[in-house]
């Protein structure tokens, strides 16, 4: 009789079918858990970038001489810059002045102060050291007026500071990110100097603006909308001519607005003061200072751009990064302009600003300077700094005294 063949059950099978799916389940648990891990991360550091945080103290305050009206702070590159500048404190005084450098040693810095301070006056350490110098339109000692611009979001309040004479052309500030109008006052006087009206306007988010959903930054990218209605406040009261004069990211907020304002026929010339002209050249420089590794900056950007992720990043709306990078789109732009920047600016390089100026040398004129810091330009060099200006407005014919009237 033929001998059948039967399968012999292999004891082991089982056994190894199990511990096979068990290798299975632990590597998918562990992708999807390093995924969930490094998507955790990007959020992280996409929230970093859209989040409103408050003033971060950046210097020691280490000693008030009241008898000699001086004060000692910790040094750092800031610190030790030479012109006049401001200290956010608390205590007696909130925003003190300082000026002159009288001292400065390997860890400390003493500096003339502009502001009086007595004996009564407590300060603690924490300080932070800031570009703004003036913090209320009152010392400026020109006329001006509270206005409010009508936004989609609500009023948004401004000054307007009205030229001597009357002038058709207007200049719109725009201050950076987590700042206020107030950081831009420093270039009223030149402006009014030249017959120009300025506004100085706030903005979704600003602290006595209109929140936004999530009261995030959209770095510039619905921001600009805004500003765009004070372009409009300046036309409906008489200019024909307009001024852009934006500070960093009011700088990426005035390029928005020179490409696609609803107002755009009005612009006759911008202004830039250390402008972000590329956020993701800025954020990926930031990642790297802070040693975030390339493929996680990556990462976190593109999820800037996902609506499903906003829970992730807390941004309220996708940034879109290309309509933001203004150097892939120089040449929408039509107005000439003017660019403020130094090269010892390590918060937003100027790499960007001297690419966007050899993409189009025909508009762009760029004055770079050496040693100031972000947006302190005007404190380090304040004389360069007006004539620059005054001298450009001069050559574009950007004067109150011409067309006014027209």
């Amino acid at each position: 009789m033929k001998a059948s063949r039967r399968a012999v059950p292999d004891t082991a099978r089982p056994g190894t079918a199990v511990a096979a799916r068990s290798v299975i389940v632990a590597l998918a648990t562990g992708v999807v858990s390093a995924s969930g891990l490094l998507a955790l991360l990007a959020g992280r550091v996409a929230r970093r970038v859209v989040t409103l945080s408050a003033r971060v103290p950046d210097t020691t305050l280490v000693d008030v001489d009241v008898a000699a009206q001086t004060i000692t702070l910790s040094r750092s590159d800031d610190t030790v810059l030479p012109g006049r500048y401001g200290l956010f404190t608390t205590g007696t005084q909130d925003y003190i002045k300082v000026g002159t450098v009288l001292t400065a040693g390997p860890e400390t810095v003493t500096r003339k102060l502009l502001t009086q301070i007595d004996e009564s006056d407590r300060l603690d350490a924490a300080a932070a050291f800031s570009g703004w110098y003036f913090s209320d339109p009152t010392e400026l000692h020109l006329p001006f007026e509270h206005v409010s611009v009508t936004t989609s979001l609500g009023p948004c309040p401004a000054w307007v500071f009205p030229a001597d004479h009357p002038s058709d052309v207007w200049a719109v500030h725009i201050h950076g990110r987590g700042t206020t109008r107030a950081e831009t006052l420093r270039a009223v006087p030149v402006l009014h100097a030249a017959g120009i009206t300025s506004i100085l306007t706030s903005y979704r988010n600003d602290t006595d603006a209109p929140r936004s959903r999530g009261g995030s930054s959209a770095l510039g990218a619905t921001e600009w909308r805004d500003v765009d209605r004070a372009i409009g406040y300046a036309r409906c009261a008489g200019a024909r001519r307009i001024v852009l004069m934006g500070w960093s990211m009011g700088g990426a907020i005035a390029l928005q607005l020179a490409v696609g304002s609803a107002h755009r026929d009005l612009i006759a010339g911008v202004i830039l003061d250390s402008p972000v002209v590329d956020w993701r050249l800025v954020l990926t420089h930031h990642a790297d200072r802070t040693r975030i590794p390339r493929p996680l900056t990556h990462l976190a950007l593109d999820a800037l751009t996902r609506p499903w992720a906003s829970s992730l990043t807390g941004a309220g709306d996708p940034i879109p990064w290309d309509r933001l990078d203004v150097l892939a789109r120089a040449d929408e732009l039509v107005a000439p302009m003017l660019i403020l920047h130094s090269s010892g600016d390590d918060f937003v390089p100027p790499d960007a600003s001297r690419a966007l100026r050899d993409r189009r040398p025909d508009l762009i004129t760029l004055d770079e300077f050496d040693g100031a810091r972000h947006t302190k330009l005007w404190n380090y060099d304040e004389e360069r700094w007006t004539s620059v200006i005054r001298d450009w407005l001069s050559a574009q014919g950007l004067t109150g005294d011409a067309g006014a009237g027209s």
